[in-house]
């Protein structure tokens, strides 16, 4: 079988859960896991283990998803916080880890939200903090209420990657579940698709073939939930996935 490694999110410890409570968790996201599960594709949660167990499990990998979740540190990409959005630097080096592994031994990459902004981060790039606050034309891409329910809107490059996949699409919209966004891009790193707000929501490392290392900053594996007005997300899954075998 073709084995994804997806990386983990973490829950620490906190002394209000009562399973569990003093201890840190490591969990996958259920859309997730049925997003990146199909016949012959083994989804496995990397786990958070000493740098020389988890060379050699990353080294067992065909390929490897960066799931969503909490924001990164701002310290990450070299900044001070700006106010409450502290982010997450354990689970960040945690994941660059797996990134530098990744890209050093040239292996398939789809980083998808917090995914897509690591991945911006690990080749340079820096973020928007808190996107409403920094970019006051922006709109705003989440809702802690309808959740997965919101979407909006993009632009596909002309005659970049996106635009080859998607560009029958008469009015493409994506989900939206973010408040972070990409403020310097990367380096090597080509835009595929932007918001109507000028925000990047995809890019690819142009370093190796086109949709082997890609991210989008909405979240594919969330697609079913409003389906009949985004754009599928099994046309991206394939076009990774392509790689792989």
């Amino acid at each position: 079988m073709i084995k994804i490694g997806i990386s983990s999110c973490f829950m620490y410890p906190d002394k209000n859960r009562t399973v569990f409570g003093p201890k840190t968790l490591s969990y996958l996201e259920n859309d997730m896991a049925n997003y990146v599960t199909r016949k012959g594709i083994l989804p496995i949660l990397i786990p958070d283990v000493n740098e020389d167990y988890l060379n050699d499990i990353l080294g067992e990998m065909d390929g490897f998803v960066l799931q969503g979740g909490t924001d990164l540190a701002p310290e990450t990409y070299g900044e001070d916080p700006i106010g409450i959005w502290n982010g997450d630097a354990y689970r960040d080096q945690y994941e660059l880890k797996i990134l530098d592994y990744a890209i050093k031994n040239k292996k398939p990459v789809l980083g998808i939200c917090r995914g897509f902004q690591l991945m911006n981060v690990y080749f340079g790039g820096t973020l928007f903090q808190d996107t409403l606050t920094q970019k006051t034309d922006a709109e705003d891409h989440r809702s802690a209420e309808l959740y997965d329910t919101i979407k909006h809107s993009i632009q596909f490059v002309k005659g970049g990657y996106f635009d080859t996949l998607y560009g029958h699409e008469k009015q493409p919209q994506v989900n939206s579940v973010h408040h972070q966004a990409i403020k310097d891009l990367g380096k090597d790193l080509d835009v595929y698709a932007l918001s109507e707000d000028g925000l990047i929501e995809a890019f690819g490392y142009n370093k190796e073939p086109q949709g082997k290392v890609m991210a989008v900053q909405w979240h594919p594996e969330f697609f079913h939930t409003i389906k009949d007005h985004l754009i599928d997300a099994d046309i991206l899954y394939e076009a990774f996935i392509q790689h792989l075998k």
